[in-house]
Parts: structure tokens; sequence; C-alpha cells
């Protein structure tokens, strides 16, 4: 939703989809980061595809890799021996965003987390597939609150049923649901009170 508010309104409350090549690499990079099944070595545990919760926020989802790492000052997790530090691993496609959308998204996860096993998450990594490398993220006391407020906005639009307008920014042209947005027809239309008023100015200057 960070990432643009119309295409998760478009998604979620008018239930529209359409796919194109990056969205197709990206269902298969996910689907290729949850196919290796749980993974157990010393010292580290691996779950791919855990669905996750939160009733406080109203999140559900599922992440891509939780590795859990035994560490003395852990949390002790159900069904596991010993403590464990909960370390949440999303996969993306392409190259880190700009507005902060991917680090959001992983937060959330990582509050997910602590609700569902009563576990401090202090962090998680993103993995980028054309880079290669996975780059750490602290779930500091700004994106904790910056994820919370955004779920918050989202319960807000989900029950006023309300899409949010259309705004024509660069980033459009790679989205999916661009045909059935129409950024550079919604997002230019002039309001009807100006619109009239400007006609009738023309109107007056021709007569």
């Amino acid at each position: 939703m960070q990432f643009c508010e119309r295409q998760w309104g478009l998604i979620h409350i008018e239930q529209v989809w359409a796919e194109n090549r990056l969205t197709a690499e990206g269902r298969e990079l996910h689907e290729r980061a949850h196919a290796g099944g749980a993974e157990s070595r010393p010292g580290l545990r691996i779950a791919r595809g855990l669905r996750l919760r939160s009733l406080r926020l109203g999140l559900a989802g599922e992440a891509d890799v939780v590795e859990f790492h035994w560490e003395e000052s852990g949390a002790a997790i159900p069904g596991m021996d010993g403590r464990w530090r909960v370390f949440p691993v999303e996969y993306k496609r392409g190259r880190p965003k700009r507005d902060g959308s991917d680090e959001i998204q992983l937060c959330a996860q990582g509050l997910c987390l602590e609700e569902m096993f009563g576990a401090a998450v202090a962090g998680g990594a993103l993995y980028y597939g054309q880079q290669r490398r996975r780059r750490e993220v602290a779930f500091d006391e700004e994106l904790r609150a910056r994820t919370e407020a955004l779920a918050r906005r989202m319960h807000a639009l989900y029950r006023a049923r309300v899409t949010p307008a259309a705004v024509e920014e660069p980033k459009c042209e790679r989205c999916s649901l661009l045909d059935l947005c129409l950024p550079g027809t919604l997002g230019k239309r002039t309001p009807v009170g100006r619109y009239l008023a400007r006609a009738l100015r023309t109107d007056e200057e021709t007569t």
C-alpha cells in the first residue's frame, strides 16, 4: 500500500488484477523461495511460506522465509527446544525502492511474528534478485510507527470502500494494472466546478 494506494484499492476493494512480465517474474521468485521447505542445521532453523497474522493490526499474509537463529538471549518458541532469535527475509525481484515500501512490508511481517510467538523481532532482511544480495533492516521505532499508521489507513479506506484517486507517476508504466487504473486519464481530471468556470470565462471572452 505504501508503494501505491490506488493499486492496493483496485486489488483489495475492487477485486481486479492483471499480470505482466514483472509480476510473473516476482511470483516465480516467491514460489522458488517457498519451495525449499523447512530446513534445520546446527544453530539455525528455516521456515518457508509461513502463514502470518496480527489480530491487533488486522494483518494476514505469508512470509517468504523466516529464520530462527539459536541465541541464549532469544525467545522460547512453541515446539522448538532452546531459545531463538526470529528473523524474517522477504524476496524481491528488482532493486530497492525509494519510498520505503519494502521496509514497511518486512516490518509488518516482523510485527506479526512478534504477536504470534510473543518474541521481540528486532529486524529482518530484504533479498533483491537483480542484485543477488540481501540487505538487513532494523525495525526501529520510526519504521514501526509508519507501518502501524499504514495499517490504520488501510482499514479506514477498506471500511469506507474508497479506492484512492489516480496519480500519474513514472512508476505507473511498469504497473500491471496500468490499463485498469488509467492514471494518464483519470489522474488529470479537472474538477467540475473549475471546468465550468473556465468554460464560462472562455464563452464570455468570445461574445
